[in-house]
């Protein structure tokens, strides 16, 4: 009985892009009193890797918290499989705003002690005892009320990118530091105020407004399916957005962008800027926002230290993390001295700039060619290796180079070497190598920027 991966991410993505099918990702929740989580586990491992179904899952006593990438032909019967369980029938799934066929390239399902880390060790304490549902418009008019007092319950490195205007914003780095920073706060406003709360999707908030409605607060409300739902709402009712900037999302888009304001800074120059990213030396692996400008100057690192590391040979770069443990910073790390434009805390309601992120999205969409992958970066000699599958290339192309920590990084091709010698054209099948001023990585995709009217 498999209950394991059998591909590696690469391999993953590679089928998915042969497959040609749309995918979508999604996330949802549920609190619930489950008896066997193990078991629970099997189940929905076994369930969903027929389904072609990947993610994030975390299941406990309490529940489930689940954002996956599922193939859009199998949406109806993913959801049967569901409902199978009585706490999960009619359950929301919330759909995401952006869609990425690579969003999820594993299924991973984990046994934890609580699906929301809070801290808390109160055996009184009913999380079941939720505030009262907001839909989008309802909230939008509790925003109006000046007796509302609004909080993100989210860590600093998802509000600083984007918010509910007038929101609270607690400079934490994870759920449970919030609530009794939050408690102490407000003890004040017990009686009289409207506690209206949000996060990405809703499962923080739900295990919030129960916490505070057990601390004695009187009028606990919470956004219904988080920012995300809301979203949706007001796409398809032509509500106003009270929301500005992205919502930061925990798969390797790292973020949704919900208006066109950009709320915060390139963490290296101060330049307006909300494209996060993680530093290119795995021995940081810091998650940070950098701008195209500094990612071409520093290569996609975070300080020059970690730029003198990354061109170390990979033997001394080994050396140097052996026995860090690297593999949970990836969200939890968002502070550095080395980041001299770091935002926390109480952040701007107003925009530093308006991103034309749709126009390049859509301009991109419709001109770029898949016509290879990466293989390889010889960080001393900066040059990338890659394998042309799909069409050939040319001295004079215009490439894109783009992956899950890359981002998107455009190239004009001055020289190619193909099968060991200089060549004019590239043609499928070759193994071809260039200079790249950044590194690349195995998930990279090489494509190719044409003219549209070349496919009409």
């Amino acid at each position: 009985m498999q209950l394991y991966n059998t591909l590696s991410a690469e391999e993953r993505a590679q089928l998915i892009d042969e497959a040609g099918k749309e995918r979508l990702t999604l996330s949802f929740y549920a609190y619930a009193k489950i008896e066997d989580p193990k078991k629970f586990r099997d189940e929905l491992f076994i369930a969903w890797n027929a389904l072609d179904a990947l993610g994030r899952i975390y299941v406990a006593h309490e529940g489930i918290n689940a954002q996956m990438s599922v193939p859009a032909d199998q949406f109806e019967a993913f959801r049967d499989t569901l409902e199978v369980y009585d706490f999960m029938k009619g359950i929301r799934l919330n759909v995401a705003v952006d869609q990425d066929n690579h969003s999820f390239l594993k299924l991973t399902i984990k046994v934890r002690n609580k699906i929301v880390a809070d801290g808390l060790n109160d055996d009184t304490f009913d999380v079941t005892n939720k505030g009262i549902h907001l839909k989008a418009q309802e909230f939008n008019s509790m925003l109006e009320d000046p007796n509302t007092i609004v909080v993100d319950f989210r860590n600093h490195y998802e509000s600083e990118v984007g918010h509910f205007e007038g929101a609270i914003t607690p400079d934490v780095e994870n759920f449970r530091e919030s609530l009794p920073i939050i408690n102490e706060q407000l003890q004040d406003f017990k009686e009289d105020k409207n506690l209206l709360m949000y996060c990405t999707g809703g499962i923080r908030c739900e295990k919030a407004s129960a916490y505070f409605k057990h601390q004695g607060f009187k009028n606990v409300f919470q956004l219904e399916g988080g920012i995300i739902e809301y979203t949706r709402q007001i796409k398809e009712e032509g509500i106003e957005s009270k929301f500005i900037g992205k919502n930061f999302v925990f798969d390797h888009r790292l973020g949704e962008r919900i208006t066109d304001d950009i709320i915060s800074q390139c963490h290296q120059c101060g330049k307006p800027c909300d494209n996060h990213t993680n530093c290119s030396n795995d021995a940081c692996h810091l998650l940070f926002i950098q701008c195209d400008e500094c990612k071409a100057a520093m290569e996609n690192c975070c300080s020059t230290e970690c730029l003198e590391t990354i061109h170390l040979p990979l033997e001394e770069q080994l050396k140097l993390r052996k026995g860090l443990q690297v593999g949970n910073k990836v969200f939890r790390k968002g502070k550095s001295d080395a980041l001299k434009f770091k935002n926390s805390g109480d952040l701007p309601d107003k925009p530093l700039a308006k991103a034309e992120t749709k126009n390049i999205r859509q301009k991109i969409s419709v001109k770029k060619v898949l016509i290879g992958k990466a293989e390889h970066y010889y960080s001393k000699s900066k040059i990338g290796q890659f394998l042309i599958e799909n069409k050939e290339l040319s001295v004079g192309d215009k490439v894109l180079i783009s992956g899950p920590t890359t981002g998107d990084q455009e190239l004009i091709m001055t020289e190619i070497f193909a099968n060991g010698g200089p060549c004019e054209t590239a043609a499928i099948g070759d193994q071809i190598t260039f200079e790249i001023p950044f590194r690349v990585r195995l998930s990279d995709k090489l494509y190719k920027i044409t003219d549209p009217s070349e496919n009409a």
